[in-house]
């Protein structure tokens, strides 16, 4: 089977997790039989040093003519003047916008074998497999008006949370038949007691809810879900929110697993039908950013790229069997204690980078 896949490796880590990302990917294709056409593009940081814009047009043509994108990070300290009026981050947030890509699934698991990475406590962690869902192309990142100004009594800055009834619709429609897929259990984030836009959400929450009757439709405001992912995590299934406020419990949910490294995410802009795939073109990234701290260092942790590789293998092109082959390989990894320093805190045979990937890849 022939499938496109555009890779946009970014800044910082970006281009050494993907690197390994791309190591797993040849050896499912070389296991499986699949031909998979790698078309690389410009995005972020490095594509305005060279084109002045985060995104070119060749990369948006690049995604446009791909079955699914892979994506590595985005940003550094050189480009994060507050009075620039392009930044790195425009280019991801282009991507989504320009695709439709309006829902965000962060799975969060924690493997046995890393349970003595978390800084909680092991018997808090124990069962722990969640999947959070956030709206990924509206509130407040894309809400207008959004600008800074002067005035004679100081500066001034806003931006604009807002959400139609038909975004909001769309979004826990997902959240509902993520629950019928899982444990039937929908827990809706907002904070209804201050905004107004959170009591439009809940309002269609339970309207929406009305057509899943086997679902538990659970409201929790956002202070107390980021207390309960830390006290309780194992008490939830599936999470639904609002951009900034899935933004920020998503990378919370983090800590559970052991670190940022470790999670995927696919951004889509539809479910998965019947047949087990997405009809649009995806995208699919570690929830990490470009860390330049560590970055040529080849310290970073390639799993959440890697895994982001099995979701976009299981989502958008149905290979389930290919997708499990890959995170069996990570666990065997993992339980031979293979460990990359952020995950190294109980021990174990730490590696950098490169040799995660190999072992991972040669286990395929």
């Amino acid at each position: 089977m022939k499938i496109s896949i555009a890779v946009l490796p970014g800044d910082g880590i970006g281009p050494e997790v993907i690197t390994e990302s791309i190591k797993v990917l040849e050896a499912i294709g070389n296991r499986f039989g699949h031909d998979f056409q790698i078309k690389s593009g410009r995005v972020g940081g490095n594509a305005i040093d060279d084109y002045g814009t985060p995104l070119p047009q060749e990369t948006i043509d690049t995604c446009s003519d791909s079955d699914a994108i892979l994506f590595g990070a985005v940003g550094g300290p050189k480009w994060d003047d507050p009075n620039v009026d392009v930044r790195p981050e425009d280019g991801i947030l282009a991507i989504r916008k320009s695709l439709g890509l309006f829902a965000n699934l962060r799975p969060v698991k924690v493997y046995p074998s890393l349970i003595n990475s978390s800084p909680l406590k092991p018997e808090i962690l124990k069962g722990v497999d969640m999947m959070i869902l956030r709206e990924l192309t509206g509130g407040l990142y894309f809400g207008k008006p959004k600008k800074r100004w002067n005035t004679s009594r100081g500066r001034r800055g806003i931006d604009t949370l807002k959400y139609t009834e038909a975004e909001i619709v769309r979004i826990l429609k997902v959240g509902f038949e993520l629950a019928m897929e899982r444990h039937k259990k929908l827990t809706s984030v907002d904070k209804q007691n201050v905004l107004e836009s959170s009591r439009l959400w809940r309002e269609i929450a339970v309207e929406v809810g009305r057509g899943y009757p086997e679902v538990e439709l659970e409201h929790i405001l956002v202070d107390n879900a980021a207390m309960q992912l830390i006290r309780n995590p194992s008490d939830f299934d599936v999470i639904v929110s609002e951009n900034t406020f899935g933004d920020i419990l998503s990378d919370e949910a983090s800590v559970l697993s052991g670190s940022m490294g470790m999670l995927p995410s696919a951004s889509l802009a539809s479910l998965p039908g019947n047949s087990g795939t997405s009809s649009k073109v995806s995208l699919y990234e570690p929830i990490h950013g470009s860390a330049p701290d560590i970055a040529g260092k080849g310290i970073a942790n390639p799993i959440g790229s890697i895994l982001s590789t099995a979701m976009m293998l299981r989502l958008s092109f149905g290979m389930h069997k290919e997708a499990d082959s890959i995170e069996k390989s990570i666990d065997a990894a993992l339980s031979e204690g293979y460990r990359t320093a952020d995950i190294s805190s109980d021990g174990g045979n730490q590696v950098n980078t490169t040799v995660m990937g190999d072992v991972i890849a040669g286990a395929i």
